[in-house]
């Protein structure tokens, strides 16, 4: 096969078979093929796509340049995966509730890019907590504990690592083909028997309308059936940040006290459906109804909590935080704005929070570079709310970073006000599932 062929054909609208996929994939992993042809390649599929053959076909591919786990021993396993958005700190409450319910959770996180967060980077908050587990670490501590959350190792699906740095600088990262193949394979390498997804819809998400996220998410199905998965796709705001905290230590804080009772209320609705299809869809409750009475259980009886401390402990963290949230990294200093009039909040722009919150450090403008996990903003009021003249509607945590006065004044521009009351934004937006 000659690889410019390859390249000419999907740029002029034809298709691949499933070897040629292969051959392109195989041979970029072993750098065979160099980053000049894999990245018109790329191009070419953002520009013209691919169909649900090639995509089922380059997710195998993936899934075959490295090992595949076999976490069968642990019983149905189902992994949580979200798109990514601002504020978005679901995996630190639900993975402890699931796990807590007796649902084995392993999770292989990332870190965080733009304004869009990561979790390791949040976990990272807990000083000493390990995020560079290795397969046999992370399957002693799933038999031991019964939840894992870690980075990816090097070995599951190590065609997506090297693509996905490849499409990060050469402008390929919006293609839905490239991004569920990207997503699903990762899963599907991890060993997981099903998939519940996130899939995050507005200005502060990668898809930034409903019928982009949908394609999305049908796309993340067909995959996943076809490589014998379960998966749920739930398509969610992001419209406005997900809770209250932007920020890593912020967004620790926030998990903590909603495994405590005490978490916004979105917040605490995302992490009891997502939790609860999770329990549904690794056979550990019969529907979602008993599925939520078991989620609720664990947030009353502090078992959640409770396997938070072990998982922090576990991966060599300090443990004390999660008791003692005063412990995790702050900022020196909090600048408050205040309202100039009574109004009610009309729009909290995700997006532009996202931004401030890079600018104060607590993002990445692009991979490797250090984030500042104490950083970030507190919003005192959301779409909806009425906030009185004088009163707080935001909080930011500086550091004394150059980025600080821009920062501020994005998060003051984001907030739009409205004289007349305004409706609470609809939080959960559609599902696509599998059977």
């Amino acid at each position: 096969m000659r690889v410019v062929e390859l390249i000419e054909r999907k740029r002029d609208g034809g298709t691949l078979s499933v070897a040629e996929i292969d051959f392109l994939v195989q041979g970029f992993t072993k750098d065979e093929i160099p980053d000049y042809q894999m990245s018109a390649f790329a191009m070419a599929v953002v520009l013209r796509g691919m169909s649900a053959k090639e995509t089922a076909a380059l997710t195998a591919s993936m899934v075959a340049s490295g090992e595949r786990l076999d976490l069968s021993r642990f019983g149905r396993v189902v992994d949580k995966h979200s798109t990514g958005g601002v504020g978005d700190k679901t995996t630190l409450v639900v993975a402890p509730l699931v796990a807590a319910c007796g649902a084995p959770v392993a999770k292989m996180s990332g870190r965080g890019l733009g304004f869009s967060g990561g979790t390791l980077d949040k976990l990272e908050s807990f000083a000493g907590y390990r995020v560079d587990l290795t397969t046999a670490q992370l399957l002693a501590q799933l038999e031991r504990v019964g939840i894992v959350v870690t980075g990816q190792t090097a070995d599951l699906a190590p065609a997506d690592g090297k693509l996905y740095a490849l499409r990060d600088v050469t402008g390929t990262v919006p293609a839905i083909p490239l991004i569920a193949s990207s997503i699903m394979s990762k899963k599907i390498a991890a060993g997981a028997h099903a998939v519940v997804l996130d899939v995050k819809v507005g200005s502060g998400a990668f898809m930034k309308d409903r019928a982009s996220a949908a394609a999305l998410a049908r796309t993340m199905v067909a995959i996943g059936v076809a490589h014998g998965l379960a998966v749920t796709c739930e398509l969610t705001d992001m419209e406005q940040p997900l809770g209250l905290a932007v920020g890593n230590a912020l967004e620790v804080q926030e998990a903590i006290a909603a495994l405590r009772r005490e978490g916004p209320a979105d917040l605490v609705r995302l992490v009891r459906l997502a939790g609860a299809e999770m329990l549904v869809r690794g056979r550990r409750a019969r529907d979602l109804a008993s599925a939520l009475v078991r989620i609720d259980r664990a947030i009353a009886d502090g078992s959640g909590l409770a396997k938070l401390r072990e998982l922090v402990a576990a991966q060599g963290g300090d443990e004390r935080m999660v008791d003692e949230p005063s412990r995790l990294p702050a900022a020196p200093r909090i600048e408050v704005l205040r309202a100039p009039r009574t109004a009610y909040v009309a729009a909290v722009a995700a997006d532009r929070i996202g931004i401030a919150s890079v600018h104060l450090g607590a993002g990445r403008e692009k991979k490797g570079d250090p984030i500042d996990l104490r950083t970030g903003i507190v919003l005192r009021a959301k779409v909806g709310d009425r906030v009185e003249r004088g009163e707080p509607y935001a909080e930011v945590h500086v550091a004394e970073r150059a980025g600080d006065r821009e920062a501020i004044d994005l998060v003051r521009g984001a907030f739009r006000w409205s004289a007349a009351r305004v409706p609470r934004r609809r939080l959960v937006l559609g599902r696509i599932a599998s059977r």
